[in-house]
């Protein structure tokens, strides 16, 4: 698919938040494989705050930058951490020279194989409610229009996620944004339990997950629900990418 094609995809999908009762989770993780598509960068990976006012990891475009973000939480050290403090676009296009910046976070990215970053606020005027953080596999600054486009995206997103709701009534937001939060611990359960009784990887347990609900027309977290009850067992999910049936 065209370039111009994909991106008019994604202004659709965006637009889709502004409709009641959209996919949270699901369209939070669109939201970082499009990024990957479209702004020339080799990961993507979204945080929130949740309802105490720190930051959650919601969206990931694969395991490996699940971890990475998940590790910047836990020891609160990184890149998205200060894009959420300041409002303001953080990068750095050499995290091995960045090394004293963040130097627990730097290691570790390092040895996952990533050498740079940006992370982008989810900002509207003053209210930020997390960050949009891209991955680059080889050293170097993103493209300004790559930058511009991404800082779109999280603009987007972020009106989306707020919306008119929201400015009616705060508690709105609140409730959604704990929801994500929320369901995002009953999806890793259902990943994991995929992953173990398939015996695939922990990515392509999820693609089969979404697989399943787009296939059958059900929101990803009613999925996940079903399966950590057992309601929907592994074996009645499709064969994972390259996996025999």
């Amino acid at each position: 698919m065209a370039r111009e094609q994909l991106l008019t995809r994604v202004f659709v999908e965006l637009a889709d938040t502004l409709v009641a009762d959209f996919d949270v989770i699901e369209f939070l993780h669109l939201l970082t494989e499009r990024c990957v598509q479209l702004l020339e960068v080799d990961q993507a990976g979204l945080v929130l705050t949740d309802q105490s006012g720190g930051l959650r990891l919601v969206a990931a475009s694969s395991e490996q930058a699940r971890l990475l973000e998940v590790f910047q939480l836990e020891h609160d050290e990184g890149p998205c951490l200060e894009c959420h403090s300041t409002g303001r676009p953080v990068a750095s296009a050499d995290l091995a020279a960045d090394r004293d910046r963040w130097p627990a976070f730097a290691e570790v990215a390092l040895r996952r194989g990533f050498a740079s970053v940006h992370s982008l606020p989810m900002r509207l005027r003053d209210q930020v409610i997390g960050a949009l953080n891209l991955f680059q596999n080889t050293p170097g600054a993103l493209e300004p229009e790559s930058a511009a486009l991404g800082q779109g995206f999280a603009d987007i997103a972020t009106i989306g996620l707020i919306g008119e709701r929201a400015a009616r009534e705060q508690a709105l937001l609140s409730q959604q944004l704990q929801t994500a939060l929320n369901t995002r611990i009953l999806i890793e359960q259902a990943k994991g339990m995929i992953a173990e009784r398939a015996q695939v990887s922990v990515d392509q347990a999820f693609t089969v997950m979404r697989r399943y609900a787009r296939e059958h027309n059900r929101k990803l977290t009613d999925v996940a629900v079903a399966i950590t009850r057992g309601d929907l067992q592994p074996s009645g999910l499709p064969a994972a990418p390259g996996q025999a049936p």
